[in-house]
């Protein structure tokens, strides 16, 4: 079932209240606006009317507990895998889920779990040509980097579609499928240098892959390896 809204607060919201009411596996919520949309780390998604696909889906998969945190990164590869086709574009994976086109985000995801069910949620930016000065550095969109504007129901139909492949992918084959196409698909992974925002402090360093639990590694100027498990990763010179 596809719930269509003209503005929201946040699809996220309205995809919780429909997994508190039993909703199935796959239920998405998409909206042309959202008025307070959800960012990860606290952060707020610019979501302006008509501009972005913004959508969010109900997911009840049964995933070993040790294998959720690699759902955000599934989730991650499925949203570039469907910007890429639709839109004919080269999208890079910034850790954990970031999609990046030419250095800029165009899409994000968070998971959060609510009522029994995970809620998966994607905002892409697509045919938007400007956005706020406090974004403009590092936030772009489709129709900014290829000059062309985009029907959002494909993409939506796709987005949905991968989104629900790399959930069954990874309930079905574990991490191993997962942590592969991450590496593969993002230049982030291994070699690049690196800072990352954590709690309470920060590091520079060098990516050095991915652990077994899909945490990225850091090697630091000291020659340390730090596991992060969560954090801000932005790309130094």
């Amino acid at each position: 079932m596809t719930v269509w809204l003209r503005s929201t607060a946040s699809t996220m919201r309205d995809a919780a209240a429909l997994a508190a009411r039993g909703e199935p596996h796959g239920t998405t919520v998409v909206a042309e606006e959202q008025t307070a949309g959800i960012g990860r780390h606290g952060h707020s998604w610019y979501s302006e009317f008509g501009g972005g696909l913004y959508l969010s889906i109900i997911l009840r998969p049964a995933l070993p507990a040790d294998t959720l945190p690699l759902l955000t990164m599934a989730l991650g590869i499925a949203t570039q895998c469907a910007v890429d086709g639709v839109a004919d574009v080269s999208c890079d994976l910034r850790w954990p889920n970031d999609v990046m086109l030419n250095e800029k985000k165009v899409a994000g995801i968070m998971v959060q779990a609510v009522e029994g069910a995970l809620i998966a949620g994607i905002g892409i930016n697509v045919n938007q040509t400007v956005f706020p000065d406090d974004l403009r550095q590092i936030a772009t969109s489709l129709r900014i980097e290829t000059g062309k504007q985009y029907q959002k129901e494909a993409l939506q139909e796709r987005v949905v579609s991968e989104a629900l492949a790399y959930t069954a992918l990874l309930g079905d084959r574990g991490k191993s499928p997962i942590l592969q196409q991450f590496e593969a698909r993002s230049s982030y992974v291994s070699g690049k240098a690196v800072e990352v925002a954590l709690d309470e402090r920060s590091i520079t360093g060098v990516t050095a892959g991915l652990d077994e639990n899909g945490y990225l590694l850091v090697r630091k100027a000291s020659g340390e390896i730090e596991a992060v498990i969560a954090g801000g990763v932005r790309a130094r010179p």
